[in-house]
């Protein structure tokens, strides 16, 4: 068993603090390739810290494959504890941040392919010009993540998926519609469907999440909701393949099932046509969503608040 140096006092000098937040990066990622992207950092880079880090502690932090990186037992406890620790002194740091005309620091932010595709381009921009000292990095997934040990100060997740130890801000539009749409050449080929248990003789084009969930369509109309499960040609993966399942229905393939605004280019512009649009289905937008504590770091308060004036503007 892998034990870690009894006299840990100096450790913050021993092995500097980019040693250690390199450290904690790749293992949080899983992979050096992988925290370069998150990080900003080159892969080299990361792994000529990581390996002075070992050195200096004389202890091996990571386990190395050509398929995958993940802790040693002394790199897990490390691991463990340094979260914390560096958390406390970015927020030390970040208190600086009180004393500039504007904010400065990188904003993390976790949000699934809708949230990147309808709410952000219409918040981000302005939000950049606002805070040009401010980076944003965007990571975009599909399930419900844990910000903090995911590396990320916040998210956009929908109600149903936040725990209740978070704090939520409304973000985006607060109501949104599912649509189902096909090209007109397919329904004059297949027929209109008049009922959602129609679309069980149609060709429909699916999703399926990262976990291999593959969600229902939903409709409702004067009280009544109906589930089916369709069939069809095409499934792809939700968030990264949405693209290729709107271009699937705009050649004809079959009917889509997709966010309202998302298909709202198409249906205006006759590409697409609604299918079954008195059954489509409403629900409440987006939640801005992060960690219940004292000291927010200054970037993450400047877009809390920046959502916050936006909501309330009607924006």
């Amino acid at each position: 068993m892998e034990k870690l140096p009894k006299d840990m006092a100096g450790l913050g000098a021993l092995a500097g603090l980019s040693g250690l937040a390199a450290f904690q990066g790749v293992a949080l990622a899983g992979g050096f390739r992988d925290a370069s992207r998150q990080m900003g950092i080159s892969a080299s880079g990361l792994s000529e810290a990581v390996k002075r880090l070992e050195a200096q502690l004389g202890v091996r932090l990571l386990h190395r494959s050509t398929r995958s990186t993940a802790p040693t037992e002394a790199g897990a406890r490390l691991l463990e504890r340094l979260g914390p620790a560096l958390g406390e002194i970015e927020a030390a740091l970040d208190v600086i941040n009180g004393f500039r005309d504007r904010p400065a620091g990188t904003l993390r932010l976790n949000v699934p392919a809708s949230a990147a595709k309808l709410v952000l381009p219409a918040i981000l921009p302005p939000f950049l010009k606002a805070y040009p000292d401010i980076r944003v990095e965007v990571t975009v997934e599909e399930s419900f993540v844990d910000v903090l040990a995911a590396g990320c100060d916040a998210g956009i997740r929908y109600g149903e998926k936040l725990e209740q130890d978070m704090i939520a801000v409304p973000i985006g539009p607060r109501i949104q519609r599912i649509a189902t749409a096909a090209a007109p050449a397919y329904l004059d080929a297949r027929g209109r469907p008049r009922h959602p248990r129609d679309l069980l003789q149609h060709s429909c084009l699916r999703g399926r999440f990262p976990s291999g969930l593959m969600p229902a369509w939903e409709f409702e109309r004067d009280g009544e909701r109906i589930e089916i499960e369709p069939r069809g040609p095409l499934i792809v993966l939700i968030g990264g393949g949405v693209d290729l399942k709107i271009d699937a229905a705009l050649a004809g393939c079959g009917v889509i099932s997709l966010f309202e605004d998302w298909l709202r280019p198409h249906l205006d512009s006759g590409a697409l046509e609604p299918v079954l649009e008195d059954w489509w289905q409403s629900f409440s937008g987006p939640f801005l969503y992060y960690p219940g504590r004292r000291h927010l770091p200054a970037p993450l308060r400047a877009f809390v608040e920046f959502v916050k004036a936006a909501q309330a503007s009607g924006q």
